[in-house]
């Protein structure tokens, strides 16, 4: 399988991290979003500092996608 997904190991890198406003308060469970840039950088908010996978636009939305149709459950 080809992927045009890749890990930084450093958060660092990115900045204009952001949590969903659907994520609750005392989940531990929650993924970070960095914003504007042309690939879609992910973390772990747990993890502030540590890796992040960066996923192609394309990816992403199909992910988000595949989350609200309910293909992708909890």
């Amino acid at each position: 399988m080809v992927s045009s997904e890749h890990t930084v190991s450093d958060s660092s890198a990115f900045t204009g991290w952001y949590k969903s406003s659907y994520s609750g308060g005392g989940q531990g469970e929650c993924l970070e979003v960095a914003r504007s840039y042309a690939d879609v950088p992910v973390r772990d908010s747990k993890a502030a500092g540590g890796p992040v996978l960066v996923f192609s636009a394309d990816r992403w939305a199909s992910f988000l996608t595949a989350v609200k149709d309910g293909h992708i459950g909890a």
